[in-house]
């Protein structure tokens, strides 16, 4: 007796794939993900199914639904610990224990002049890949629907995740934009700390506003990381610009904790979701508009004959003219 479906709606799709002439392997990859993620958590059966479908499909599937899976998954929290091996992401932390403990211990010795000294090649970095509007709004989707912890772990896999960052803010904007954001904290501004935010990440107004109000407010750390705001003084807007955060102890600690601990790039990473998801509602909202909009819209009128001239009155007309 075969197991029930994971997802439904996924049996059209399976038994698409199995006539001949018809390679939709790289699109049953790309939509196995996608429903995947969706869910914060899985059970140990649609944990193990996913992985014994997304293993044969990635061994046959191309690189380009490798490479895009594969960023996908590095920014899941819950990404099972067999397609991280298959896909080269982040190891588990026994790993990277094992692998410091098993090491050869470093030898202190100086090697002795016949010896060759073998230099090892230095690992090459991961692919940047660009994040699509759509991508970018499912990932802030999942970084606002997520807890703290997997807010933590969000974080922490977007260091090493296959995304292209966004570029650094010019220091000259940061250092006008910092005195002013914390002149507004301590005023408890918030319509002028999100108006001076906007401005210096070149944001929307509607997404610096879900950045400042965010509850948990992993949002506004990440966005100051990318002003480099020194520790001090984000400490200093947690107290005053918000009052439900700044009082509680423990989650002004928990994000001073977190500020320190956030890399640059997973910051970077996150401000250029927020600008692709912006781009995304705007694309929704707005559609571009064409000179034969109308024309297009307009129903065909039938072709109406053209009324000939009677020979009376063009002779009439041509003998005045003479005249």
């Amino acid at each position: 007796m075969t197991a029930p479906p994971m997802f439904h709606g996924f049996d059209g799709l399976m038994t698409l794939s199995r006539r001949e002439g018809v390679d939709i392997r790289p699109t049953l990859l790309r939509v196995l993900t996608d429903l995947y993620v969706q869910t914060p958590s899985h059970s140990r059966d649609e944990d193990r199914q996913f992985v014994e479908l997304a293993s044969r499909l990635i061994d046959e599937g191309d690189d380009a639904t490798r490479a895009a899976v594969s960023a996908r998954l590095s920014i899941y929290p819950n990404t099972p610990r067999e397609l991280q091996w298959k896909l080269g992401l982040r190891t588990s932390l026994d790993d990277r224990l094992s692998r410091y403990v098993l090491s050869p211990p470093i030898s202190t010795e100086e090697p002795e002049a016949n010896v060759d000294l073998v230099i090892a090649p230095q690992a090459t970095t991961a692919p940047t890949l660009s994040m699509k509007p759509d991508d970018a709004s499912q990932l802030i989707t999942m970084f606002v629907a997520a807890n703290a912890s997997e807010r933590h772990q969000i974080l922490h896999n977007l260091t090493d995740a296959p995304l292209k960052p966004s570029t650094r803010v010019d220091p000259r904007r940061a250092a006008r934009a910092l005195p002013a954001l914390e002149q507004h904290a301590m005023a408890r501004n918030m319509e002028g700390f999100t108006a001076e935010l906007a401005d210096a990440l070149i944001l929307t107004s509607q997404v610096a506003n879900q950045i400042v109000n965010d509850n948990g407010g992993e949002a506004l750390a990440c966005a100051l990381k990318t002003l480099d705001m020194p520790a001090d003084a984000f400490q200093r807007v947690l107290l005053f610009l918000n009052p439900a955060l700044g009082a509680s102890v423990m989650d002004v600690y928990r994000l001073a904790r977190l500020y320190d601990t956030i890399t640059e790039r997973a910051a970077l990473i996150l401000l250029s979701a927020w600008r692709g998801a912006s781009l995304a509602s705007t694309r929704a909202k707005y559609r571009a508009g064409h000179y034969d909009d109308e024309r297009a819209r307009a129903r065909p009128a039938a072709p109406q004959a053209r009324p000939s001239a009677q020979p009376s009155v063009n002779a009439a007309t041509r003998t005045t003219s003479r005249g």
